[in-house]
């Protein structure tokens, strides 16, 4: 298996995850009722497991596999910066669209 192959299978298996944490999202309702809280948390709980188990172990694997020995090191601080700059995108870029967890709860309002 080349390098390019084996990116493509984590890319496709990390979609695959992206995709079976998003559809038990869709009836957020249904969660958040006090009698469904257990299911939430087994979903949660999986959701995380398998997350960290696969996509989180092959970003050290995969650099050692696919960038040359001479620029193995240079090539992995790129592509981890990249992927911190990302987050920070993703954490700030978003920021005055939303609404703070406060305001979502309404403890923001003045108290009597």
């Amino acid at each position: 298996m080349n390098g390019i192959h084996e990116v493509f299978m984590i890319a496709r298996a990390q979609t695959l995850i992206a995709l079976c944490s998003t559809v038990p999202a869709f009836p957020y309702n249904h969660w958040i009722k006090p009698d469904n809280r257990i299911g939430f948390v087994v979903m949660y709980s999986l959701t995380f497991f398998f997350a960290n188990f696969g996509p989180n172990a092959t970003t050290f694997i995969v650099p050692a596999e696919i960038f040359p020995a001479r620029l193995r090191s240079t090539c992995h601080g790129i592509s981890a910066a990249t992927g911190k700059a990302g987050a920070i995108v993703g954490a700030f870029g978003f920021l005055p669209k939303g609404k703070s967890l406060e305001e979502l709860s309404g403890e923001t309002e003045a108290e009597k």
